[in-house]
């Protein structure tokens, strides 16, 4: 029984770690398609490239910079994060540490 649904008390959330980019293995395209909000420190980010609820940082790039590859060059800010599903309306489940 490979495809069980999870059972209804199961909240829909994100995934603890999520990229934007295709070539990491974070990237997962249905998530980004149901569109993730972020909050980060209490404020909510729309230029989050990476993030990781459980290690408690997220990427954003760094301006224009890019690197040598032509990928935009990325700062690392660790602090609380929060992550769900824009789709599921305003009292959509959160995801944070401790979850």
């Amino acid at each position: 029984m490979s495809d069980e649904t999870p059972p209804a008390s199961a909240p829909d959330l994100p995934s603890d770690r999520l990229a934007i980019d295709p070539a990491s293995p974070h990237f997962d395209q249905a998530q980004l398609e149901r569109g993730v909000g972020i909050r980060f420190k209490g404020a909510e980010r729309t230029n989050v490239e990476e993030y990781c609820i459980s290690e408690g940082w997220i990427r954003v790039q760094a301006g224009r910079t890019l690197d040598r590859r032509g990928r935009p060059l990325t700062l690392k800010l660790n602090g609380p994060v929060e992550a769900w599903f824009k789709d599921l309306g305003e009292d959509a489940p959160v995801a944070k540490k401790g979850d």
